[in-house]
C-alpha cells in the first residue's frame, strides 16, 4: 500500500493505522489546536515527542481518526444496547471477585470509568476507538438476566456467560466460565434470586478453557459421581482440551497475556473490552472429565425434564463445538458460533486455524433447521437476540461475514497475491461493515484473511527469498549494519512519528530493538508508536497487544504471578496415557538427549500397557506391547506417568522399577523447563 495515497476511513477502525497524512492535513485545514492536557479522557495532547517512558495521550492524528468513526457507523442505533440490558433480574452495585489469597481475579469495578457522572454512558475519549468504547460499555452491563422463562444467564462475571436452564428439580448449566471463583459467585447470585436448586446436568459447548475451567465452582467431582450428573460435550472435546491447553499451553498462556491485556490497567489509556467480554479472569482453573459425548447432529438428550437437540459444528470457533436447540422453549443456543462481534479464524494467542467456509455453512444449516421456529438466540459470550426475524438476520449476516472473508481471500490467492498483500487489500462491503453485532472487536477481517491464506496455502508466499529467512535478531542486526547511523534512523523515525506513520515507526524501531535491546531511544519510540496504534484500534485484542508491547518496551517484562491464572493439574491428570507420552515428547529436548536410547515397558495397573521407545531423544510408543528385553519395566497407575512428567520424586516412589534403576532419571534429565514470561517485543 502506498502510504502517500489518501486512505479510506475504514483503515483506521479495523485497527490498522497505516498513515496519518490525511487526518493531519484535515486537522491543519480546520485550524484545530491540540489541548495540552495529559488526561487520557480529554482531547489530543501536543505531538512533541519527549524521549521518556511515560504513557502518552492520543496524538492529533489518532484523535481525528477516532473521531472519523462516528461518520462511519450509526451510533443512534441502540438495538444492541437494548438487548444487552434487557430482562435484568439482579446485579450487585459493584463487582470485584478475589481468591483465597486476596488476589483480584475479576473486576467490573475497575471499569467504572465507562459510566458517566449522571449514570448515562460516558463519552469516548481521544485515546479509544469510539466503537470499541461502546462495546466495552455493553460488556460492562453485568448481572443475572432472563433469556426466556426457564433460561437465565449470569453475564459479566467472567469473559464468558454462564447459563442456567431450569429443569424439573435443578439446573442444567451451560459453559461454567473460566475460573472457579467466578462461577461460584455467579451460582450464588442465581441461588440468591431464583432459589436453591442442585446442578442436574452440565453442557460444555467446546474445549476452550473459558467454557469449562470454572466447573468446580458449581459442582465437585464427588457430586458428579454420587448423583450421576451428566457432563455433555461434543465429540473430540477431551482431545482438543488437552492439545490446546497442555501441548502448547505455556506459549499460548504467555501470548494470551498480550491478547487479553492482563498486565494492563483498565482505563481510557489502558484495557477496554475484547469484544466477547471485558477480558480474562485470573482465578483457579479446574476440570472434570465429561461423561456423555454428542456425536451427530440431531442427537437428543432429555435431562431433568428438559429436551435438547444438538447440532455438531466442528472446525468453526473450535475443533469440537456444538449448538443446542430447545424445542419446547423455541430457544437456540449458538455456543460461540455467533458472539455479537466478528470472531477469529486465527486467534492472537495461537490456536488451530478455523474453517471460515465451514463456519458459514454450519450457521446456514442452523438457520435451515431451527430458523422457522426460533424466537431467541443466546450464546456463550455477549447478549441474546430476540424475535424470529432478528434471529434469522443475525444467523445469516454472521455467516455472510465468514463466507465473504473466505471467498474474497481465495479470489485474491488465485490472482497471485500473498497473505500480507491480501490483508492490506481486503475491505468489507458496506452493508456487512455496518452491522454492530459483527464489528471487529475481537477478530478482524485482516487477520482472518491471513488465516484463510494459511489454511489453504500455508506460511510460504512462494518467493524463494523467504524459503529460509534469517532469524529475527540476525535480520535486525544486518539491517542496522546497513542503516549505518542508527541515530540518524531514529531522527527520521521521530519525524515519521510526528507525521502519524505509526505502523512504519513501530516496524523500523523494533528492528533496532532486536539488534540492540539496550537502545533506549528505539525502545521508547517503538513504545510510543505502538501506543498510538492501540488507541486507534477497534479490536480490543489488537489494542491490548499494542499497549502491552508498549508497556514491556518501557519497563521490561513484569513476571508478577498476579497476572496469571491459578493453574490446576486437573487437565493433566485427565490425560490418557497416549496424551501423557505425547507431552513427554514435547518436554524432552531431543537435541540435548540425542544420545539417549531407551525401551521401557509401561505396565499400567489401571490402563492398557504401552512400550515407550526413546530413539535419539525422540519419544515413540506402541499401545498394548511389552518387550522382554526392555531396559526397564515400570509398574504403576496411570497417574504414575503424571508424577514423571512433573518431576515429582515423592510420587515417583510409588512406581515399581524392574531393570535399570536410573531409567526415570534418564527420562527426566533432558526435560525442558518452560519459562512463562518469555520475551515477545525484544529478542
Amino acid at each position: 500500500m502506498n502510504r502517500n495515497n489518501s486512505l479510506d476511513r475504514r483503515t483506521f477502525v479495523t485497527g490498522t493505522f497505516a498513515t496519518g497524512a490525511l487526518v493531519a492535513a484535515g486537522a491543519a485545514a480546520c485550524g484545530c489546536s491540540a489541548p495540552t492536557s495529559t488526561d487520557g479522557s480529554q482531547g489530543a495532547a501536543s505531538l512533541s515527542h519527549p524521549p521518556d517512558d511515560t504513557q502518552k495521550n492520543a496524538s492529533a492524528m489518532t484523535a481525528d481518526a477516532n473521531e472519523a468513526v462516528y461518520a462511519l457507523l450509526d451510533f443512534s442505533d441502540e438495538r444492541e444496547r437494548d438487548f444487552a440490558s434487557r430482562n435484568l433480574i439482579a446485579a450487585p452495585e459493584t463487582l470485584e471477585l478475589t481468591d483465597e489469597s486476596g488476589k483480584v481475579v475479576w473486576s467490573q469495578k475497575a471499569y467504572a470509568f465507562l459510566d458517566g457522572a449522571d449514570g448515562s454512558p460516558a463519552e469516548a475519549p481521544a485515546t479509544a476507538n469510539p466503537s470499541l468504547w461502546r462495546n466495552a460499555q455493553l460488556n460492562h452491563l453485568y448481572g443475572l438476566f432472563e433469556v426466556v422463562e426457564g433460561i437465565y444467564q449470569v453475564r459479566g462475571y467472567d469473559m464468558t456467560n454462564i447459563t442456567f436452564v431450569a429443569g424439573d428439580t435443578g439446573w442444567i448449566v451451560f459453559d461454567p466460565l473460566m475460573s472457579v471463583e467466578c462461577s461460584r459467585a455467579a451460582f450464588e447470585l442465581v441461588t440468591e434470586n431464583l432459589g436453591s436448586r442442585p446442578v442436574t446436568g452440565i453442557v460444555m459447548s467446546h474445549p476452550h478453557v473459558d467454557h469449562y475451567g470454572g466447573i468446580k465452582g458449581i459442582v465437585s467431582e464427588e457430586e458428579v459421581a454420587e448423583r450421576s450428573i451428566p457432563i455433555i460435550v461434543p465429540a473430540g472435546f477431551a482431545e482438543h482440551a488437552v492439545a490446546e491447553n497442555v501441548y502448547a499451553g505455556n506459549a499460548m498462556g504467555r501470548r494470551a497475556s498480550y491478547q487479553y491485556g492482563v498486565m494492563l490497567d483498565p482505563g481510557p489509556q489502558g484495557s477496554l473490552s475484547i469484544g466477547i467480554g471485558m477480558g480474562q479472569s485470573k482465578g483457579s482453573i479446574s476440570y472434570i472429565a465429561p461423561t456423555d459425548t454428542i456425536v451427530a447432529t440431531g442427537d437428543v438428550r432429555t435431562i431433568d425434564g428438559v429436551t435438547m437437540e444438538f447440532q455438531m459444528t466442528p472446525g468453526t470457533e473450535a475443533p469440537a463445538e456444538m449448538n443446542t436447540w430447545f424445542p419446547d422453549l423455541k430457544a437456540l443456543w449458538v455456543a460461540e458460533n455467533c458472539t455479537g462481534t466478528l470472531h477469529n479464524l486465527y486467534t492472537l494467542r495461537g490456536a488451530e486455524v478455523r474453517d471460515g467456509n465451514a463456519w458459514a455453512n454450519y450457521l446456514m444449516e442452523t438457520k435451515a433447521r431451527y430458523g422457522a421456529e426460533a424466537q431467541v438466540t443466546f450464546q456463550a459470550h455477549n447478549w441474546p437476540h430476540w424475535g424470529n426475524d432478528v434471529v434469522n438476520e443475525y444467523l445469516e449476516s454472521t455467516a455472510a461475514m465468514y463466507k465473504f472473508i473466505t471467498d474474497q481471500t481465495l479470489m485474491y490467492v488465485n490472482l497471485g497475491y500473498t497473505s500480507t498483500e491480501i490483508a492490506n487489500m481486503i475491505e468489507l462491503p458496506s452493508a456487512l461493515e455496518k452491522n454492530w453485532y459483527t464489528r471487529q472487536y475481537y477478530g478482524t477481517v485482516r487477520h482472518n484473511a491471513k488465516a484463510v491464506y494459511q489454511k489453504y496455502m500455508g506460511w510460504y508466499d512462494a518467493n524463494p527469498v523467504n524459503l529460509h529467512p534469517l532469524a529475527p535478531a540476525d535480520t535486525a542486526k544486518k539491517f542496522v549494519e546497513y542503516f549505518g547511523d542508527t541515530d540518524a534512523v531514529l531522527a527520521r523515525a521521530t519525524q515519521d512519528f510526528e507525521a502519524g506513520e505509526y505502523q512504519w515507526v513501530a516496524q523500523v524501531t523494533n528492528l533496532i530493538v532486536f539488534a540492540d535491546p539496550a537502545n533506549e531511544a528505539a525502545r521508547l519510540l517503538c513504545a510510543d508508536a505502538l501506543e498510538q496504534l492501540g488507541y486507534a484500534a477497534e479490536s480490543g485484542t489488537w489494542r491490548n497487544a499494542y499497549l502491552t508491547g508498549a508497556k514491556e518496551l518501557r519497563f521490561g517484562v513484569d513476571d508478577d504471578p498476579k497476572y496469571r491464572t491459578t493453574g490446576s493439574a486437573d487437565i493433566q491428570r485427565a490425560m490418557e496415557p497416549a496424551m501423557m507420552l505425547d507431552y513427554l515428547g514435547i518436554l524432552i529436548d531431543a537435541n540435548a538427549a540425542q544420545d539417549l536410547d531407551l525401551r521401557i515397558n509401561l505396565a499400567f495397573t489401571d490402563e492398557e500397557t504401552y512400550l515407550l521407545v526413546v530413539r535419539s531423544g525422540v519419544v515413540l510408543y506402541e499401545r498394548g506391547v511389552q518387550d522382554e528385553s526392555a531396559d526397564a519395566t515400570l509398574t504403576m497407575e496411570r497417574l504414575g506417568m503424571f508424577a514423571i512428567l512433573n518431576r515429582d520424586e515423592e510420587a515417583q516412589k510409588a512406581i515399581r522399577v524392574e531393570g535399570d534403576p536410573n531409567v526415570i532419571a534418564k527420562l527426566t534429565e533432558h526435560m525442558a523447563a518452560f519459562e512463562f514470561f518469555f520475551n515477545i517485543v525484544e529478542p
